[in-house]
């Protein structure tokens, strides 16, 4: 029976150069000098360090640009609070989502079912797997989830016959 599965995944190996490519960027640009500006990883989180509010936003501006040029899709980052540090220093923990949350499968779940496809749509884990009859109608899905979820970045992985 065919199938596939609706997952979210990110790129670590891009993540983390596009982290090092705006830490050397920051540290280069005339508007940082002696600034505190940088941004840390620790496995899913990024953690942007900076002087000030704008200077914050300009190394997440910065952070943002190198993600999208490295081909991670910048819907996946989830931004916490900015939080002061010692004197007038802020910092901002970012979150790398990774996987399909427990109610985003369940919304996916029933778009499918709503649409009254000949498939069946059921969570597993971080995915949602999709099976059903024909490839064709599989197909069907796939391009009614992509046109029905665009607030979140979803792959299509292991098609099968």
């Amino acid at each position: 029976m065919p199938s596939f599965d609706i997952v979210s995944e990110v790129n670590e190996v891009e993540v983390k150069n596009a982290v090092e490519q705006a830490n050397k960027e920051v540290s280069t640009r005339f508007d940082f000098k002696g600034s505190d500006a940088r941004v840390e990883q620790a496995e899913k989180v990024l953690t942007v360090f900076a002087d000030d509010d704008f200077k914050l936003s300009q190394v997440k501006e910065i952070l943002t640009a190198k993600l999208a040029k490295r081909g991670v899709d910048v819907r996946c980052l989830d931004e916490g609070d900015v939080a002061k540090i010692s004197g007038n220093k802020v910092k901002q923990v970012i979150t790398v989502k990774v996987g399909v949350e427990g109610e985003l499968a369940k919304k996916i779940v029933r778009v499918i079912k709503d649409s009254k496809l000949k498939v069946q749509a059921s969570i597993q884990g971080d995915a949602v797997r999709v099976s059903g009859a024909k490839r064709d109608i599989l197909q069907d899905t796939i391009a009614l989830v992509r046109k029905s979820i665009t607030d979140f970045p979803l792959q299509y992985q292991n098609f099968r016959d």
